[in-house]
């Protein structure tokens, strides 16, 4: 299988990276906190980018492209910390009015998680909530909800539900199996672009913090450490790719392995490259000025979303033993 990006896929990635320059640099993505994490105007911007129409076609006035490109798109939206539930928004495209165009922020939660928790409560428009027999469209505002005091990631503020109503039924259990497959290779790519931004952010201070009269990266133990970031993110990046051509219907081999094992790959260098970059920032490193502590905490929480990793395991595991 050829990883090697064509053109219009390197355009597609610049193109996106353009804009998430433009609209989320990091001391703009800080501010975001006191908004809950999501501004109206940059999430409209986004969906003027295309970024929540990717894959509805031409003819219903979406980009019309598939999960591959789409994957391309996410990772980027992980480098920059774009927050807000832009996956699920994605994913709805087609079947809410005014997700697509970034008028309508909609958020998702599965029905059997326990506990249960919405991200960015306030902000949504939509609910989508999935269970075995389909989707189910929830107005945020009959929830019975109570903010978590202290969220892990300070943008993304969550509510701990403890009323849930059934909901409006929108599509059937195969519209769930799209959601959870495409929702993990996206949240995969998110990850692996968070890795690759803790890779960047290491690489760069390493360079720059002397120590004994000389930079920090020509030290040995901090250049196996940046060394080790760089595989794991590429591995991962690799494992994600392959598992968004396999949703496309291109590849042959299983695809819930290789969506399952990109989500794991995928969370665990966003995860240990979070925590190196904490360690080559040194006793900087874990302050709240330093940016390191945004892209761990992000990782931590983009892995519990679309599959527990326990789960994702066993799914491997299963087609491995049969």
């Amino acid at each position: 299988m050829n990883f090697d990006l064509g053109d219009d896929e390197r355009a597609l990635q610049q193109g996106i990276r353009d804009v998430c320059k433009r609209l989320f640099p990091i001391g703009r993505v800080r501010g975001l906190e006191d908004a809950g994490g999501i501004d109206r105007t940059l999430w409209h911007e986004l969906g003027r980018a295309g970024v929540f129409s990717l894959r509805v076609p031409e003819s219903e006035g979406g980009v019309g492209l598939g999960t591959t490109e789409a994957a391309l798109v996410f990772e980027e939206l992980g480098r920059a910390l774009v927050p807000g539930p832009v996956i699920s928004t994605h994913l709805a495209a087609s079947l809410i009015e005014g997700a697509r165009g970034g008028e309508r922020v909609v958020g998702f939660i599965e029905r059997d998680r326990t506990p249960q928790v919405v991200p960015q409560l306030p902000q949504l428009d939509t609910l989508v909530v999935a269970d075995a027999k389909g989707l189910w469209l929830v107005d945020p505002r009959h929830l019975g909800a109570r903010p978590v005091a202290q969220p892990l990631d300070p943008l993304t503020p969550v509510h701990l539900i403890e009323h849930l109503p059934k909901g409006e039924k929108i599509a059937g259990p195969k519209e769930v199996e799209r959601w959870s497959r495409d929702g993990s290779v996206l949240a995969a790519s998110m990850l692996v672009g968070v890795a690759a931004a803790c890779t960047e952010a290491a690489v760069a201070y390493a360079k720059e913090r002397n120590q004994f009269g000389r930079p920090i990266g020509g030290f040995q133990a901090v250049k196996h450490i940046c060394a080790d970031m760089l595989v794991r993110e590429e591995v991962a990046r690799v494992g994600t790719y392959a598992a968004a051509v396999f949703c496309d219907g291109n590849g042959a081999g299983d695809a819930d392995r290789a969506v399952a094992g990109a989500r794991l790959l995928a969370a665990d260098a966003a995860l240990a490259n979070g925590k190196a970059n904490v360690q080559v920032h040194g006793g900087m490193g874990y302050t709240w000025e330093v940016d390191a502590h945004l892209y761990l905490k992000r990782a931590v929480l983009l892995s519990t979303r679309f599959g527990k990793s326990d789960e994702l395991a066993e799914v491997v595991a299963s087609t491995l033993t049969a």
